[in-house]
Formats: C-alpha cells, sequence, structure tokens
C-alpha cells in the first residue's frame, strides 16, 4: 500500500507536527523515532563538520570527514525510514478494516493481518540499526571533536537512544498479530542486542562529554 501523504522530507516542521497531533493513524510513534533519529545523525554531522579544518583537531580529521558525510547520509536516510514506517502501519490499518461478514472474509482479513504485522514490524528495525550506527559516530567524535559543539554530541546521543527504544518498541508491538513465533523471536533477539549496543555507547559518549576529556586518535585499521 502506498503511503498517503507526500514524502515527510517535503512537509514543513509545523506540518508534520501537526500530522503526528492529529487522529490519523500516520504520521505515528515509529515515524516519529525514525525522525528523532534524523535529527540525531544531523547533530553528529555537524559537530564533525565543526571539527574539520580546525588545526586544533588535526589529528581528527580523517575521523570528522568521515562522519561529516557519513552524518548527512544518516539523516536523509531516517527521513526515508519515517516514510517507510507509515506505509507499513497503513498497510496494517488497511488490513484491520477489511470484511469480516462470510468465513471466507474472515480467513482473507485474518491472513491479510499477518502479511501486514511482518511488515509493520520489519519497517522499524532499519531504524534501530541506524541508531547504533549514529551513536557509533557520536561515541568516536566524543573527546575527538570541537569542544565548543560537545553538548551536541551529548544531545545527539540522547535522541539516537530515544529513536531506537522508540522504533525497537515498534518492532515489538506489532510481532503477536504475525502469528509466527520464530519470527518473533528471531526480531525480539536481534532489537535486545541493538538496544544494548545503543545504550552503552549512547552511556559512553554522555560521560566522555560530562568529564570533558580529550581523547587520542582512533588507531588506524589494521
Amino acid at each position: 500500500m502506498e503511503h498517503p501523504e507526500p514524502p515527510f522530507r517535503d512537509l514543513t516542521l509545523a506540518a508534520f507536527v501537526d500530522g503526528l497531533a492529529s487522529a490519523e493513524p500516520v504520521p505515528g510513534g515509529g515515524s516519529a523515532s525514525a525522525v528523532a533519529a534524523s535529527l540525531s545523525a544531523g547533530l553528529v554531522a555537524m559537530v564533525a563538520s565543526l571539527t574539520l579544518g580546525r588545526p586544533r583537531y588535526a589529528d581528527h580529521a580523517e575521523l570528522a570527514e568521515h562522519w561529516a558525510e557519513e552524518g548527512r547520509q544518516l539523516a536523509t536516510d531516517c527521513l526515508t525510514l519515517a516514510d517507510d514506517d507509515a506505509t507499513a502501519y497503513a498497510g496494517y490499518s488497511a488490513a484491520l478494516k477489511l470484511p469480516r461478514d462470510t468465513d471466507e472474509e474472515k480467513a482473507a482479513r485474518s491472513e491479510a493481518i499477518r502479511a501486514a504485522a511482518h511488515m509493520a514490524a520489519l519497517a522499524p528495525l532499519p531504524a534501530v540499526e541506524a541508531c547504533l550506527r549514529i551513536v557509533t559516530g557520536a561515541e568516536a567524535l566524543a573527546g575527538r571533536s570541537n569542544v565548543n559543539a560537545a553538548s551536541d554530541l551529548a544531545v545527539a546521543a540522547l535522541l539516537a537512544e530515544a529513536g531506537a527504544r522508540g522504533a525497537a518498541a515498534n518492532v515489538l508491538v506489532n510481532l503477536p498479530a504475525t502469528g509466527d513465533e520464530p519470527f518473533a523471536t528471531e526480531l525480539t533477539t536481534r532489537v535486545d542486542t541493538l538496544l544494548r549496543d545503543v545504550e552503552r555507547l549512547a552511556a559512553a559518549t554522555r560521560e566522555v562529554v560530562r568529564t570533558g576529556s580529550p581523547r587520542p586518535p582512533i588507531p588506524p585499521a589494521a
């Protein structure tokens, strides 16, 4: 089912928030979580960009250059994920509204709900994965980037963790309706692992920002 609205990236911020506040099923929490992730990625890119070209941070130039580019790409990708989540949920919502007057209609509706629930559970998963990548960048830059923007990395870590938790919740809430226990177990395990990593890196980022300690360059990969 196609997304019923223009892409969220084409809306003003006010229009997106108005849609979120409406009684319409989309955008909802999954899309909001992906947008939070996009904002987090944007902050990572900003801090990296504010570090580039500064002699004080010359030893971290390669790191900053990498995250200036990847942060922007992740910010763009997460806006697409916000649309993907809305599209998946619109399909699930449509399946719930199918007729169920006859046994045949009930069977068809049940099958449609299970299929749509699979899609609705899978759609937010890439946002959780993106949040892990984003907070990886925030942690890498902490203590290795423009000290005047250190608090922005702390905000990025908070937003990435919130986005990951929100997207994960939208994965998990749709699993019972799939009627597929192995699938549910697999996704639950995957989400739990991702969240643990996100939480660890977010906490590490905030701690470095709190202490204000500079860190040595990341050794080059072997």
